[in-house]
């Protein structure tokens, strides 16, 4: 069956109930797959969630969530029965971590697509520093200095934050309006989710973000690499 992903419309859930669809073994370990979960599996350059679900007085770690097929939540400890009822609770330091970093990942993408006219074409989330890799690109550390000031200026702007999906063709339909290579998505992929920042930016993106730039904190951008074809890497941190 399909897990219910309780993160792609609300990415504040810290606790939830779910059912053990099924239990089982691969090359990375034991790993259940939930009726229902907010553990958002690593993916999009964003790391795994982890946290704990428990029952009937006892409790497994998840260690690290993944997607294909089917949602499996890697455990360490315990292992519930298929169709056991277990209260699910995410290490929510760490989501919250993530989630400032990769909105903060959107604004700084943003910033440079509108002043420099640099896409990002990959990135890596973690908790504590983050990259993506702009191309083309350039910067001089006049322009880095920039980037940073001016992605600190959308966050003190406090502007909202609105996650929603939307039918892949009204999307393609307006290409300027939203920040996506419509190309890179799977055909089959019919309804996609658009991270809004209001005013501002939306971007096609499954990730977890947080409501308000505000939230995301001041980051400082630590340095930048030469990935080479015309392609640069930008290091930053959350201060």
């Amino acid at each position: 069956m399909m897990t219910e992903l309780i993160y792609m419309k609300d990415c504040y859930v810290k606790e939830w109930d779910a059912s053990v669809e099924s239990v089982g073994k691969d090359g990375q370990g034991t790993f259940i797959v939930l009726d229902r979960s907010a553990f958002y599996p690593e993916s999009g350059g964003q790391l795994t969630d982890k946290g704990f679900v428990e029952w009937n007085g006892q409790k497994t770690s998840v260690v690290k969530v993944t997607k294909g097929n089917i949602i499996k939540h890697y455990i360490v400890g315990p292992e519930p029965r298929v169709g056991e009822k277990v209260h699910c609770v995410l290490d929510w330091a760490r989501r919250y971590a993530l989630m400032r970093m990769h909105t903060a990942q959107h604004i700084i993408s943003a910033v440079a697509l509108k002043n420099f006219g640099s896409s990002t074409v990959g990135n890596q989330i973690h908790t504590d520093h983050s990259r993506l890799d702009l191309k083309p690109s350039k910067l001089s550390q006049e322009d880095l200095t920039f980037l940073e000031q001016k992605s600190n200026e959308i966050v003190d702007s406090a502007i909202p934050i609105e996650i929603y999906e939307i039918d892949r063709e009204e999307a393609e339909s307006k290409p300027d309006e939203y920040r996506c290579n419509f190309s890179l998505l799977p055909k089959f992929i019919k309804r996609i989710r658009i991270v809004d920042i209001k005013g501002f930016d939306k971007a096609v993106c499954a990730g977890t973000h947080v409501a308000n730039t505000k939230e995301v904190g001041h980051f400082k951008i630590l340095k930048k690499e030469n990935k080479g074809k015309e392609t640069e890497r930008i290091i930053y941190e959350l201060v």
